[in-house]
């Protein structure tokens, strides 16, 4: 058997990427050479907050004791899991915007190299969505992680937020992606962070109950997708998740990640055919 042979046979050269797989391989490549870059989102990031609003802040309000107005918890536990949804939503936010629109033309132009390779657009989607997913996955990993060091862990259901950061990250990342995808320059993006993750997260019960807000912006929170995913985690770290209530908060953000999805492929679609 001739050298030339033998290395054609060999499992690293027979070994190729299902072209299902080609795309998020193709994330994954391009973070293993730049994940230092993501040290500040995924791993400062969570520590300066907890450090500052729960450790800081929270020793003021309440002077560190158990509200009932928190509902029996203290400030620290109480913004701990509000603060992994909030993280869970900055990520795919950035992953949804710049990265979106650089990957199109103008940055890398990923997606028109993916376009020439065997993979299909719907197949594109499906990799930018599952790569959101991941990342969520990893932050939201190591904000466990900081919590636990923290000691605001209160019941072993916060695991659950593994599963619940990246639907989150799906429920903000399909949706804006589809708008990002069709953008020719990136000044609206920057009002995405101002007028949208901002507000979001400022009203959405992180900081406090959505019950003290006048009746009026109550129920407007309440329809906010983050107020969702900060009673997803906030039930999951203290304990109190209910069927009733999870079944409604996952069903929303199930909901908006499927119609996000579907106007992305639309997206897409249109951006990439010309």
């Amino acid at each position: 058997m001739s050298p030339g042979s033998t290395l054609a046979s060999s499992p690293a050269r027979s070994w190729r990427v299902p072209p299902a797989l080609r795309g998020l391989s193709y994330h994954w490549v391009s973070f293993l050479r730049t994940w230092r870059a993501d040290i500040g989102t995924t791993i400062v990031a969570p520590f300066l907050y907890l450090a500052s609003l729960g450790a800081g802040l929270g020793g003021l309000i309440g002077h560190g004791h158990a509200m009932a107005s928190l509902g029996g918890v203290d400030y620290m536990h109480f913004v701990a899991p509000a603060l992994l949804a909030a993280n869970a939503m900055q990520v795919a936010l950035s992953r949804a915007t710049y990265a979106v629109f650089g990957q199109r033309r103008f940055w890398s132009g990923a997606y028109r190299s993916m376009q020439a390779s065997p993979i299909t657009l719907k197949q594109i989607v499906t990799a930018e969505m599952s790569w959101v997913a991941a990342r969520c996955a990893i932050a939201t990993s190591v904000y466990l992680a900081v919590s636990a060091a923290f000691g605001t862990i209160g019941s072993g259901e916060a695991v659950l937020c593994l599963l619940v950061g990246p639907l989150i990250g799906l429920a903000f990342a399909a949706p804006i992606s589809a708008f990002s995808i069709t953008l020719e320059h990136d000044h609206p993006l920057v009002l995405i962070f101002r007028l949208l993750m901002l507000p979001l997260f400022l009203f959405s019960g992180t900081f406090f109950p959505v019950s003290q807000l006048p009746t009026g912006l109550r129920y407007v929170a309440y329809g906010l997708p983050l107020w969702h995913g900060v009673e997803l985690c906030r039930g999951a770290y203290l304990g109190t998740l209910s069927l009733a209530g999870s079944v409604g908060h996952i069903g929303y953000l199930v909901g908006m990640a499927g119609i996000g999805t579907a106007l992305a492929r639309y997206s897409f679609g249109r951006a990439l055919s010309y």
